[in-house]
């Protein structure tokens, strides 16, 4: 087989330079950083956010431990994690009698409630670590309210509104977990 010399008349020249991006490599470069630096920063601190009910409803039961509270028994459900606290009783249409919520932190601090998403009238109780009522404030349904403690607080119990009081429950008052 014989082969054609190459004819240089039918080559067609073609710029074999890349396409310069140097105007924006400096502005590409940024980008990718700050892109990269906010998913970064959203991926350490996502586990620092309560995470966000999937649905608009109630928290399934907690489990319970039995209170004593100047001779009154009551039954009260313990939500000791951030999101067992955030969700608390928000979407529940009632509560028994002698039932609440005990909410349980790591050290005394200053406690703020909300009444996000509560159905029913509550009463809630701070309370020290040595488990000694400091204040109890009533709070009734709606948004854009907050409950702070006065003194900080290890606990905070929440009743069904007028609990205390009729109860005969006061500041001051200790409490003995059972």
């Amino acid at each position: 087989m014989r082969k054609t010399p190459l004819r240089h008349d039918h080559i067609i020249a073609v710029d074999s330079a890349r396409p310069s991006f140097r105007s924006s490599n400096g502005v590409w470069r940024f980008t990718s950083l700050l892109v990269a630096l906010v998913a970064t920063l959203c991926l350490m601190f996502a586990s620092h956010l309560p995470a966000r009910a999937a649905t608009d409803s109630a928290q399934p039961p907690l489990p319970t431990v039995s209170l004593l509270i100047d001779g009154k028994a009551l039954e009260a459900e313990v939500a000791s994690t951030s999101q067992q606290r955030y969700m608390g009783l928000s979407f529940r249409r009632s509560m028994g009698e002698n039932e609440g919520m005990l909410f349980v932190y790591d050290g005394e601090r200053p406690l703020t409630f909300t009444m996000r998403n509560t159905l029913i009238p509550l009463s809630i109780a701070f309370i020290s670590e040595d488990m000694v009522i400091n204040e109890i404030h009533d709070m009734n349904v709606g948004p854009n309210q907050l409950f702070d403690s006065r003194a900080p607080a290890k606990f905070a119990l929440e009743v069904n509104q007028g609990w205390f009081e009729d109860n005969g429950i006061e500041a001051g008052a200790q409490i003995v977990m059972q």
